[in-house]
């Protein structure tokens, strides 16, 4: 028997499993666009990071709870939405989900810095991820980002995202969304935080949890003033 006939069973074998991995990849696609679908007229009563945390910190304190209140898209004030826009993704109307820009610019500042210092995600692959998605930084995980961010924004339109990112981001331990962040900081709803203070809770985004014991840090303070700066130019849906 020649090599060639020898080996056809073997090659047949390959391509049945990269047809059942390709078929299997797909399924898990078409399992993720039902849940976007879902997110056009249906809150999620909690997130994969919510999960995750919570899971972690009920093996110390099994009666925890997280809190979170679901605000819908217009009481949300017109700073709050600008602040977090120009805080964590100032081109946020004018891609299409990842933002090509923000990814050479943060590729840059990397290279420039010698470790890791931005990580170019927009809002909508920051939803993705909290929503559906786990913390680690593996080239699966930021691969799967991209694509939800794509049904995300194909699916929902921008106004959405942004009401669902600003309903489910987390502001400290166990503290997601801008209404609980609001009531917790400054004892107001967020239709009624300042210009000063919609800025400082977008600043407090990128580390949420150690700005919320440490409200006086010096980073807090610079960056509250650079999202001031900004959010006046910030573009948000109407």
């Amino acid at each position: 028997m020649s090599r060639s006939k020898r080996n056809r069973p073997i090659r047949r074998w390959i391509w049945r499993l990269i047809l059942l991995a390709l078929l299997g990849f797909l399924l898990v696609q078409l399992w993720f666009f039902v849940q976007v679908w879902h997110l056009r007229d249906h809150n999620p009563e909690t997130t994969a990071f919510m999960r995750e945390r919570l899971e972690m910190l009920r093996g110390i304190r099994p009666d925890i709870t997280a809190q979170q209140i679901y605000v819908p898209y217009e009481a949300i004030s017109l700073p709050a939405r600008r602040a977090v826009v120009a805080s964590e993704d100032d081109r946020f109307m004018d891609h299409w989900g990842m933002d090509l820009v923000g990814l050479r610019h943060a590729l840059e500042r990397n290279l420039e810095a010698g470790e890791i210092v931005a990580g170019g995600s927009t809002i909508t692959q920051q939803l993705a991820k909290n929503l559906f998605l786990s913390a680690d930084q593996s080239l699966w995980r930021k691969g799967q980002e991209a694509i939800i961010a794509l049904m995300l924004e194909a699916t929902l339109g921008k106004r959405r995202i942004l009401e669902l990112y600003l309903n489910y981001a987390e502001w400290g331990n166990l503290l997601y969304g801008i209404e609980a962040a609001a009531r917790s900081y400054y004892g107001k709803s967020a239709s009624q935080i300042t210009r000063r203070e919609a800025a400082q809770l977008a600043a407090m985004l990128p580390n949420p949890r150690f700005y919320q014991d440490n409200r006086n840090a010096r980073g807090l303070l610079v960056r509250t003033n650079a999202v001031l700066g900004r959010m006046d130019h910030s573009q948000t849906p109407k």
